[in-house]
């Protein structure tokens, strides 16, 4: 079992994608991405713009040395691009428990298979590496594109946490769906089911 150790700088990949810690240089890189329309529709925090990206990151890096969350940017190896972020949050070791979230990418990045990726080295490091019982999800109640594309990759949802977050016309509140992976479904299903898809979605990119 490994110690998640905060200060050490993670790389997670594989043929198409690269996960490395994030920092402050990656504005620039993200900055465009970070102003397309969609992106922020859902966050609470938003990271649209100079300020706000800049923002946005500088609390994800003080979220991780105060070891609260360990954000990672994304890096099409493929495109040779860097493309937005994730995160690790809410590790309780006691509890063998882990979330992730708070991810976005570009818009020309999605259904691309690039997020399957993605989440096959996340969860291989959670369920391999740290040794984790369950990662655990969150989602807007409305953001069913989102949801969808989580429970195709094996999430199973669990319940809501009601009225938790304002409503998106700021007029009243509106519900977050919880689904998580257990380390038994990864192993038992999850993970071949999912290195099949990277694999089909891998082709399907490389033909186009």
């Amino acid at each position: 079992m490994l110690d998640f150790d905060y200060s050490k700088a993670y790389i997670l990949e594989d043929n198409r994608v690269k996960l490395s810690p994030l920092k402050m240089e990656h504005v620039e890189s993200l900055l465009d991405i970070s102003n397309e329309s969609n992106v922020w529709t859902y966050f609470l925090e938003k990271g649209n713009g100079l300020e706000n990206l800049t923002n946005y990151i500088q609390s994800a890096i003080d979220n991780r040395k105060l070891k609260k969350e360990y954000p990672f940017v994304i890096f099409d190896k493929i495109k040779n691009e860097f493309v937005g972020t994730t995160r690790f949050y809410d590790y309780i070791t006691d509890l063998k428990s882990i979330k992730l979230g708070h991810t976005w990418i570009g818009e020309n990045f999605r259904g691309t298979g690039l997020n399957k990726h993605c989440k096959y080295v996340l969860f291989q490091f959670a369920f391999e590496k740290l040794e984790v019982e369950r990662i655990g999800f969150g989602a807007h109640i409305e953001n069913k594109t989102s949801i969808a594309a989580m429970k195709s990759i094996g999430c199973k949802e669990e319940g809501l946490l009601r009225n938790f977050i304002p409503s998106l016309d700021g007029k009243g509140r509106t519900d977050i769906i919880l689904l998580s992976i257990l380390k038994n479904e990864w192993f038992e299903k999850v993970k071949t089911d999912l290195k099949t898809k990277v694999k089909t979605s891998s082709l399907k990119f490389l033909k186009k």
